[in-house]
C-alpha cells in the first residue's frame, strides 16, 4: 500500500469517528476502536490500549491524542496531519452549524429532548468503555485467567483507589508507583 493510499485511509478513518462522535472524548473511544482495530486493522486491540493509556497520561484532548497517535504511529507525521484533520473536520463543520440552530430553537421541546437523548448516548458509551477497559485489565484478551494474577491485579487496583480517594494522593505518583511495581512483578516473572 503506498504512502498517499494509507494516509487517506486514516484521513477517512478518522472523519468517520469525528461525525460520530458525541459525547466527548470518553464515549467516542469505542468509535476509535471500531475503525483502527477492527475496521481498518491498522492495530491490534493491544497495541490500541497501550495508545490509549500513552493517551491518557499526556496532556491536551483524549480525541485529538488518539488521533494523532494513531496517525503518527502509522504513518509518521503526515498519518497524524491526516488523522488530526479528520478527526476534526466534521465536529467543526456541525458545532458552527448547530450553534446557530440552537441559538434560535433552543428553548423549543424538540431540542430539548435531543439534548437530553445525547446525554443518555454518552453516558451509556462511557460506561460500556469502562467496563470494556475493566475487563481487559483484569483478564488480558487471549489469555487464560489466573487466580493469582488477578488478584495482583485487583489488589493494584483497590490500592490505587484507597491511595487516591481515601488518602488524597496525587493521580501520579500512584499510576507511577503501579508502574514501578509492575515492571517487578514482570522481571520477576509472575
Amino acid at each position: 500500500m503506498s504512502d498517499v493510499t494509507l494516509i487517506l485511509r486514516i484521513f477517512v478513518a478518522f472523519v468517520r469517528v469525528g461525525a460520530l462522535a458525541f459525547g466527548g472524548a470518553y464515549a467516542a473511544i469505542p468509535l476509535v476502536e471500531q475503525e483502527v482495530v477492527t475496521n481498518a486493522g491498522f492495530m491490534t486491540y493491544s497495541e490500541f490500549v497501550d495508545l490509549l493509556a500513552l493517551d491518557e497520561i499526556t496532556p491536551g484532548p483524549i480525541l485529538i491524542n488518539s488521533a494523532t497517535f494513531v496517525g503518527m504511529k502509522l504513518a509518521g507525521i503526515p498519518g497524524a496531519v491526516a488523522a488530526t484533520l479528520g478527526c476534526i473536520l466534521v465536529p467543526c463543520i456541525v458545532a458552527i452549524s448547530l450553534l446557530f440552530l440552537f441559538r434560535k430553537y433552543k428553548d423549543t421541546t424538540l431540542v430539548q429532548s435531543i439534548v437530553l437523548t445525547l446525554k443518555c448516548m454518552a453516558l451509556a458509551l462511557i460506561v460500556s468503555t469502562m467496563v470494556k477497559l475493566g475487563m481487559n485489565a483484569v483478564m488480558p484478551e487471549g489469555s487464560t485467567v489466573e487466580v493469582v494474577r488477578t488478584a495482583y491485579v485487583m489488589a493494584v487496583m483497590c490500592a490505587a483507589f484507597y491511595l487516591m480517594h481515601w488518602k488524597k494522593l496525587s493521580p501520579l505518583p500512584v499510576m507511577l508507583g503501579c508502574g514501578a511495581l509492575n515492571v517487578v512483578v514482570t522481571m520477576l516473572g509472575m
